[in-house]
């Protein structure tokens, strides 16, 4: 695995997809290069996401069960193709979209994230939610409950 000059990390999916950012949580599902194989991060976004991984979404699954990532890092592409907004956290491996393996963990989910002190965005739809979080600054500790409908 090397750095190139846009500071991306160039892999095989298969190398990038083993990386283990916390005990339960791989680069690969933070990546979604199944859907778009372009989706290569910063070793900066790397680090946000191991971040998130560690200090908020791995204390979290301990309480509810395996958690299912939906969208974690993506490229201004990739985040315009799936109708991101601009600026959006995911851009810098700050975010994740996720839902609870069993659905019938979701209200605890929310629960524990909205009270995490970690917890910078908490943005919920219908049995999934958008959480970012912020390495380098002050949570906001905003939540949006039905943000999504």
């Amino acid at each position: 695995m090397e750095t190139h000059t846009d500071n991306t990390l160039q892999a095989t999916s298969n190398q990038l997809a083993a990386i283990q950012l916390s005990p339960h949580f791989t680069l690969g599902e933070m990546l979604t290069l199944d859907r778009h194989p372009d989706n290569l991060p910063s070793l900066q976004a790397v680090v946000s996401l191991a971040y998130g991984c560690q200090l908020i979404l791995e204390p979290v699954r301990q309480e509810v069960g395996p958690i299912i990532i939906n969208s974690g890092f993506r490229t201004p592409e990739v985040n315009q193709q799936v109708g991101g907004v601009k600026g959006s956290q995911h851009l810098l491996g700050q975010a994740a979209d996720l839902r609870p393996q069993d659905p019938r963990q979701f209200e605890r989910l929310v629960a524990l994230l909205r009270r995490h002190a970690l917890t910078d965005q908490l943005l919920t739809g219908r049995g999934w939610l958008h959480l970012s979080w912020k390495p380098f600054g002050v949570p906001r500790h905003y939540v949006a409950i039905d943000y999504y409908g």
